[in-house]
């Protein structure tokens, strides 16, 4: 379904992917639809059509068009096929959701729009907030030699150039997709929205995050275990599976052009925790043979 612009005379399309979660779809796609600068249209991408959300969509109210992919294409597969669709609706801004995060209110869109616009940016993000505590980000920023852990920390700061936290909530014009591409399906999920970051920064497009709003998503700091008394953490995510793609893509991301100089570090900061701190030889030899594969881009399912 083709969106009619707004007033601006501008199309925004949103794109979310989903699989399984309709409860938390539903939620994210009302407060969409209550958005003081309306989106012209809607790309549900269902990554799990065997528990069908096309009613959820249906029932949005939103103009939608329901994609489901009876092949799991991952968040990277998913964003790609929804940004693709977009694009060929005839967007001229693609506005980045996931079923598990939605809008801290109703006028982030209004908010990015006029934000990328006045900074003449090709990408703007919200700050991302820990959905049981708004004020709280989900993913604690690194700014200098401290950690800002709350959205007050940017009292007074309207922009951070250069950083973003793709894709909750993220906004892309149509002309920064055509030079950075879309996520890299082969990564699946862990990673593309890391990859699309070192691609703006490569091309030397402008972009950054707006701190005058929010997207809501759950925190995301329980992987993130604390090493040399704090100073430094590692991602250890509980689960196997995501334990391959993280580390596994990292590897990847590692050998990439502009990130290569994280090799060595990665290799100190990982070899301590898995080592020193928790005396685990095994899953060190491990995080070495997924970084590899990742390096050799042997991008093969667990």
């Amino acid at each position: 379904m083709t969106g009619v612009p707004a007033g601006d005379g501008e199309c925004v399309v949103a794109v979310v992917v989903t699989r399984h979660r309709r409860e938390l779809l539903a939620e994210s796609l009302a407060v969409l639809a209550t958005q003081t600068r309306r989106v012209d249209a809607v790309v549900v991408v269902d990554n799990g059509p065997d528990q069908s959300a096309e009613d959820v969509v249906r029932a949005s109210g939103l103009p939608a068009t329901y994609l489901p992919s009876r092949r799991n294409l991952g968040g990277a597969g998913g964003f790609a096929l929804g940004m693709l669709t977009a694009l060929s609706l005839g967007a001229d801004w693609v506005w980045c959701a996931d079923d598990d995060g939605r809008p801290a209110d109703d006028r982030v869109l209004e908010t990015l729009l006029a934000s990328a616009r006045r900074h003449g940016l090709a990408e703007v993000s919200p700050l991302v907030a820990d959905m049981a505590d708004p004020d709280r980000l989900a993913f604690p920023l690194r700014r200098g030699l401290r950690w800002r852990r709350r959205r007050s920390d940017f009292a007074g700061l309207d922009l951070l150039p250069r950083y973003a936290s793709l894709f909750n909530g993220a906004l892309f014009r149509a002309e920064a997709l055509d030079v950075v591409g879309v996520p890299d399906y082969r990564l699946f999920f862990r990673g593309d929205e890391t990859e699309i970051h070192r691609r703006l920064l490569r091309a030397g497009l402008p972009f950054g995050t707006c701190t005058e709003t929010a997207y809501l998503h759950p925190e995301g700091t329980t992987e993130f275990e604390p090493i040399l008394g704090g100073r430094l953490s590692a991602q250890y995510p509980a689960n196997e599976v995501k334990r391959y793609f993280t580390y596994r893509n990292r590897g990847y991301l590692m050998a990439q052009p502009g990130m290569r100089w994280l090799r060595p570090l990665e290799t100190v900061r990982f070899g301590w925790f898995f080592l020193v701190s928790r005396r685990d030889p095994g899953a060190w030899r491990e995080w070495l043979r997924l970084t590899r594969a990742g390096r050799q881009e042997r991008f093969t399912r667990p």
